[in-house]
């Protein structure tokens, strides 16, 4: 009988896949924002939201050639609910999976997960990390296509716009989630 994990369980399935402290923090940011998102659009789903934040990049460390292939597989051998599995795997979409996001849960991780490790590395360029920083400070970030390279802003831009949102809009929701 497949199930979901709690949020805390999710964090101990996760820490079994991933020893790199980089790697947790980014499930535990994702999984914030994710929380922040559902208080306003999925009031109650909270703990669902943030076990999918956790969990979004379980294979990623120890298989980043096969990301959401190998966290289908290993979801499954842990008998994880496919509702899950589904967002976990979707927010590949494009990239490294063909499942497409259909929940707004799973376009909001989609959308957010490229744009928590931008908005963390414009944190750390700033002498005061995050606590004062703006949508507008982001943005220029954003611009810059050799800041953070590694962040698509295709992906940021694709979610906003599954989102209904403009890019500005997103950035701002999920900095207020990151801050909180």
């Amino acid at each position: 009988m497949s199930y979901i994990p709690t949020h805390e369980q999710a964090l101990e399935i996760l820490k079994k896949y991933n020893t790199e402290d980089f790697h947790i923090q980014h499930a535990q940011t994702v999984a914030k924002v994710l929380e922040c998102f559902a208080k306003e659009h999925d009031p109650g789903r909270e703990d669902f939201w943030k076990t999918v934040g956790i969990l979004h990049d379980i294979d990623f460390e120890l298989y980043p050639d096969e990301h959401c292939v190998k966290a289908e597989e290993i979801l499954r051998e842990l008998d994880i609910d496919e509702e899950v599995i589904h967002a976990v795997v979707s927010h590949g979409y494009g990239i490294c999976s063909q499942v497409e996001p259909v929940h707004y849960m799973e376009k909001v991780l989609y959308a957010v997960d490229e744009l928590t490790g931008l908005i963390g590395a414009v944190a750390l360029m700033r002498p005061t990390g995050m606590s004062d920083m703006t949508t507008k400070s982001v943005m220029k970030k954003f611009k810059s296509p050799s800041f953070a390279a590694g962040c698509s802003r295709e992906v940021i831009r694709r979610g906003a716009e599954m989102l209904g949102m403009e890019v500005p809009e997103l950035v701002t929701k999920t900095l207020e989630a990151m801050k909180s």
